[in-house]
């Protein structure tokens, strides 16, 4: 923050410096601090909360991220932002609704703004969650860091490689927090599959399933008028400018599954939408979350016609310099099936869900943890095996972090490299041959044309610089 003190100290300093005080007495779990309740700093200490502000106000922010943060009462939602301006104002409406009921009198602390930019120009947000559409993670992640702002951000990391790799570097230029929104890895059955396969319990890993499910198609939808509460250039944003039509953006009434997640002009469909869940534990699980596939092959079915254009059924496949083989496809149970020489688990979220409309909502719910003998699901992690980080709260894992200024469990970088696997796979869906990748350099290797797919053209008013 650049707000100065008495003694020159900026409110986020001060704020750092009282709660690590404060740390210093309090146990440490899982090598992250606990999340510190109200009582330590008594209710009527705003000063002590991280105060936050919500960018991108529709389904996944209202019945995920912002209750994620509320509910702890060292943080504090103080800022909402949409290009919806209808949005926004029933943002500021949930959120004082919201602590009003908490703090069991009348709030209203909570600014309204339709341009991020303004939002990140308000010296009193210290950081912010990022719950746009796919096209703008990334470009909204880089200014929030620049602005000195810590993040969570939405999954998938980016809509192309090429931002992604700026988004991750940005991140390690500023030493800003940033936790991609991955919440698999805090669910107690990821970590333990991926301890379970990092410690050879089904023998030598050699093939990691990935079930996904597809898209289905659409009509072609009539353009419509732009409504007056929404700044359709800005949701846009990078991408192509094309005409309005209610079902490309998100209803206008409700907070429903919104149009945009099945056109590829705003994201990959299931592929990194699904899929940057599932590869992100395999990768944790494979001990590959730096690194990526060197081989990437496949084939999908793409709508013909019609608005809807991602990805239907679709099976692709990829090698790893390890010798492990990773197929992703629809044609098996949503989830991770991890197959080694002794053995097999599979994991999935059983009948857990985000939202009403999550995929796994419509299917039969897979058990949570599975494998191909019930001893192993009965074995101990030893005190001197592989222990991976452990986070029971996704976005209390990100607060902790905020507080420690030690990494989170989902940090930019392992979520960069987790949607690049994603959009390698996509790649080879749009090329229908075998690509070749070089995970340090991140480019295809001799294939002028698949290295096309690694960024997109940019209009200049939006350009990620």
């Amino acid at each position: 923050m650049n707000e100065k003190k008495d003694n020159g100290m900026s409110r986020r300093g001060f704020l750092d410096l009282s709660i690590k005080s404060t740390l210093a007495t309090t146990a440490v779990i899982s090598g992250f601090p606990t999340i510190v309740p109200a009582s330590v700093f008594g209710k009527n200490a705003p000063s002590n909360r991280i105060t936050i502000g919500a960018i991108g106000t529709g389904r996944i922010s209202r019945g995920h991220d912002m209750p994620g943060v509320w509910k702890f009462d060292n943080a504090q939602i103080i800022a909402v932002c949409d290009v919806d301006s209808n949005r926004a104002k029933l943002a500021k409406d949930l959120v004082v609704d919201t602590y009003s009921k908490k703090n069991g009198k009348p709030y209203d602390g909570v600014n309204v703004y339709t341009d991020y930019r303004e939002l990140l120009n308000n010296k009193d947000i210290d950081a912010v969650l990022v719950s746009t559409p796919d096209h703008w993670h990334a470009p909204i992640v880089i200014s929030s860091v620049r602005a000195g702002k810590d993040v969570y951000m939405q999954k998938p990391a980016s809509l192309t490689i090429a931002e992604g790799r700026a988004m991750a570097d940005a991140v390690k230029q500023t030493k800003r927090i940033v936790q991609v929104g991955s919440q698999q890895r805090s669910s107690w059955q990821f970590r333990y599959a991926a301890e379970l396969v990092r410690n050879g319990r089904i023998g030598e890993l050699k093939t990691v399933y990935v079930g996904l499910p597809g898209d289905p198609g659409g009509e072609v939808e009539p353009q419509m008028p732009i409504p007056a509460n929404l700044n359709y250039d800005m949701w846009l944003g990078t991408t192509p400018d094309v005409y309005y039509t209610e079902k490309r953006v998100h209803p206008q009434v409700g907070f429903d599954r919104p149009g945009w997640l099945r056109c590829e002009q705003f994201g990959a469909g299931m592929i990194t939408g699904w899929g940057s869940h599932h590869i992100d534990c395999a990768h944790w699980a494979m001990n590959m979350e730096h690194s990526g596939p060197v081989e990437v092959w496949g084939r999908a079915d793409f709508p013909k016609s019609g608005l809807w254009d991602v990805h239907g059924i679709f099976r692709t496949e990829a090698m790893y310099a390890n010798g492990v083989k990773m197929v992703v496809t629809n044609e098996i149970a949503n989830g991770i099936r991890f197959e080694g020489t002794e053995g097999w688990i599979f994991v999935s979220r059983g009948d857990a869900s985000v939202t009403a409309s999550d995929p796994i909502a419509k299917q039969q719910a897979a058990k949570a943890i599975d494998a191909s003998n019930p001893k192993i699901l009965e074995s101990v992690i030893g005190p001197n095996e592989i222990h991976l980080t452990e986070s029971k709260d996704h976005h209390g894992n990100w607060l902790e972090s905020v507080i420690s200024r030690k990494d989170p469990i989902a940090p930019a970088e392992i979520g960069h490299r987790s949607c690049s696997a994603c959009l390698l796979h996509h790649a080879a869906m749009k090329l229908k041959r075998r690509l070749y990748w070089d995970p340090k350099k991140e480019k295809f290797l001799n294939d002028p044309e698949a290295n096309t797919l690694l960024s997109r053209p940019q209009r200049a008013a939006y350009a990620v610089r």
